[in-house]
């Protein structure tokens, strides 16, 4: 039976007026319907609480960061939307805190309504620099527009809608020796990545890959804008995964970590040069909604949130722990040839399972424990965990002990097919 929240069946409300599709996928998960979060838990129809451990990376801080949403509140009660016609001082302090905890040199900020629009915005820019070629990585995610999706390394997302943007190539992650050679071409090039690829399946590159990256884009005249919507403002253990390894691109994304868990944004932060053609023509990319002082307002507190507790380091130490817990909860799991690997950085993590169907079904064994994780769009058998910074030493063990269950539940599956299969040989 579907949950009723606020007098309405939900589940057929989907199906008739949103999509029947997630209706299914919820109906198979067991029906939740999520009305409440805070901190780390969200809290469905039922009163049952969920470790948040999913939402695609936006909830670093967790849900209802007090200071956000405190922040949210006010801005709402004295001029929540703008007229885009005159100046706006929310819009100027949230640009000032930004470029505070930016690479050094990114001092231009354009905020978007999404990072599927900041990356659109990037790729606008490159084109009104003259570099109409792309090129992105496989299994490489930066939305779902059709500029985003164009430059996404994954085909199954972008077929449907082709023919998507002309000039876009895609080579394979951590090869700098295929980038070098994407880029010897003489058409003009702008290279779009990200600094680990998160729905690629939390794959990390080899130390040294980004720096050479942005050697090669030098050499080449070509820009480099670094996707870190998924990775930066301290998810992985410092502000910008690319800070890791001292490299600062002629834009950086973010978006995400960056609403407090509160509010949607995106944003590109660039150099002088790379932002001059927005200069030039301020109306030349723009959105009603984006940069408005509702949501200008959360962007601001949270970078104060991110900044006064100290969250990237906070991350670098929670996310070794995690990751530790998770490697031995799922010892049996790898002995037994089920999980094949278990890596991140920070507070990014991923499980790769041996399949697809093993992954879905590592998956539906965490709800089942009231642990909420995410998919891999672009790598189905790898399972990603985003957990806020703020765990409890409860949570904590609420994560590890579902983990070391669920797989142990699909062990156990393992055992009683093979004792199935062998009864029916015997007989």
């Amino acid at each position: 039976m579907t949950a009723v929240a606020g007098g309405v069946d939900v589940e057929a409300t989907y199906r008739r007026h949103l999509s029947a599709g997630r209706a299914r996928l919820n109906a198979v998960l067991g029906g939740q319907v999520e009305v409440a979060a805070h901190g780390c838990v969200v809290v469905d129809a039922k009163g049952e609480a969920y470790l948040s451990c999913g939402g695609y990376g936006a909830f670093l801080l967790g849900h209802g960061h007090p200071r956000v949403v405190a922040a949210v509140q006010e801005q709402a009660a004295q001029r929540a939307l703008a007229t885009r016609l005159f100046l706006d001082p929310v819009q100027a302090l949230a640009a000032q805190a930004l470029v505070r905890v930016a690479p050094r040199g990114l001092d231009r900020v354009y905020f978007a309504t999404s990072g599927a629009d900041a990356v659109e915005a990037a790729i606008k820019l490159a084109r009104l620099h003259g570099k109409r070629r792309l090129i992105g990585t496989r299994d490489g995610f930066h939305g779902k527009t059709l500029g985003a999706l164009s430059v996404s390394g994954n085909a199954a997302l972008r077929d449907p809608f082709a023919p998507l943007l002309a000039d876009v190539l895609h080579v394979p992650f951590d090869d700098v020796d295929a980038l070098e050679r994407a880029l010897a071409d003489a058409d003009p090039a702008c290279v779009l990545l990200e600094p680990i690829q998160s729905e690629g399946g939390v794959r990390l590159p080899s130390p040294g890959y980004l720096a050479a990256v942005a050697a090669a884009c030098r050499e080449h005249g070509a820009l480099l804008v670094l996707d870190e919507i998924a990775t930066g403002l301290g998810r992985v253990g410092a502000w910008w995964a690319c800070e890791q390894e001292g490299v600062v691109p002629d834009m950086l994304l973010a978006g995400k970590a960056l609403g407090g868990g509160v509010v949607p944004v995106g944003a590109v932060l660039a150099s002088d040069e790379a932002f001059a053609p927005f200069d030039r023509d301020p109306f030349i990319h723009s959105a009603t909604f984006a940069g408005a002082p509702l949501v200008m307002a959360g962007v601001e507190a949270t970078l104060e949130a991110l900044t006064d507790e100290d969250v990237a380091p906070r991350a670098a130490a929670l996310g070794s722990r995690l990751l530790a817990g998770l490697r031995a909860s799922l010892v049996a799991a790898i002995a037994e040839g089920l999980v094949l690997d278990v890596r991140g950085r920070g507070l990014l993590i991923g499980v790769e399972l041996a399949s697809p169907a093993l992954a879905g079904d590592f998956e539906y064994e965490l709800i089942a424990r009231r642990v909420i994780p995410n998919h891999c769009l672009n790598h189905h058998s790898v399972v990603r965990f985003t957990p806020p910074v703020g765990l409890s030493e409860d949570e904590i063990g609420w994560l590890l002990d579902a983990v070391a269950d669920s797989a142990a539940a699909l062990v156990a599956r393992r055992c009683a097919r093979a004792r199935t299969r062998a009864r029916r040989r015997a007989a």
